[in-house]
């Protein structure tokens, strides 16, 4: 079953939100000093501060020597390298900002952690009716367009090894079907990018290319997402060169940053 379009909840607890991005920061990206968190979350430092020490006091982050925090021992560890999570986050902000600019819709970059997709970044566009910025989120990587993407560089054993039904006894509807799985992932081969039509949320429709390291393999996705009132199919095309585009310049850039 798809999900409805995720919108904040009507009493959002700021103080809350602000701690569970802190922590989604510490596990993706390896860490990061008070102010960097502060800068983050858009709060004074001594907010940060205060968000770190309770993070510490119930073990979701740790400080080392040198005063950065680091995901504690209850964050489960991403199976992604976090500086691989770290280097693409910053090397895609800029990416990310300009295809916001031209396309005005919500940006994201996506990494696939196991059966989930997980989106490390996001860039709001301006208009009035958007998709909210996702970062942070986790959605199953099947029901994604980037997750699909990733899914796709699979072989055929490492996709039977993922998708094993032991793997799901506990969670049974979880476990999509294989057979159909493959057929899409065959197409999305052939064509190079995604459409997500309301398949992880209802009333959203996202548009997605890889990006690749420089050995070819996809390591992240690019995406826009937008209401599905605002999708033009005929429009299609121009998107997906779009997001090539900035796809290839951050893997450049990406490549040139090591």
């Amino acid at each position: 079953m798809d999900k409805p379009l995720k919108t904040p909840p009507p009493y959002p607890i700021a103080s809350v939100d602000h701690a569970l991005r802190a922590a989604t920061i510490l596990q993706m990206e390896g860490g990061a000093t008070v102010a960097r968190i502060a800068e983050r979350l858009g709060v004074a430092r001594s907010t940060a501060h205060r968000i770190l020490a309770m993070l510490v006091y119930r073990d979701f982050a740790v400080q080392d020597e040198s005063r950065v925090y680091r995901a504690g021992p209850v964050l489960e560890l991403a199976a992604h390298s976090q500086s691989l999570v770290s280097r693409l986050r910053a090397v895609a902000m800029p990416h990310l900002h300009r295809v916001v600019g031209l396309l005005d819709e919500t940006t994201n970059l996506i990494v696939r952690t196991g059966d989930t997709a997980r989106f490390i970044a996001s860039v709001e566009c301006q208009q009035a009716l958007r998709v909210g910025s996702r970062e942070g989120m986790v959605f199953a990587a099947s029901r994604t367009t980037a997750g699909l993407l990733l899914l796709a560089g699979l072989s055929d054993d490492e996709l039977d090894e993922l998708y094993a039904p032991e793997r799901y006894r506990d969670r049974p509807a979880e476990l999509p079907d294989l057979s159909r799985l493959r057929t899409e992932l065959r197409r999305l081969r052939r064509n190079g990018f995604a459409v997500n039509q309301g398949r992880s949320e209802r009333g959203l429709v996202a548009v997605g290319v890889p990006v690749r390291d420089r050995d070819g393999k996809a390591v992240a996705g690019l995406s826009v997402s937008m209401p599905s009132v605002r999708y033009d199919p005929h429009r299609l095309q121009p998107l997906v060169a779009t997001l090539n585009a900035a796809a290839h310049a951050l893997e450049k850039d990406l490549a040139e940053e090591r």
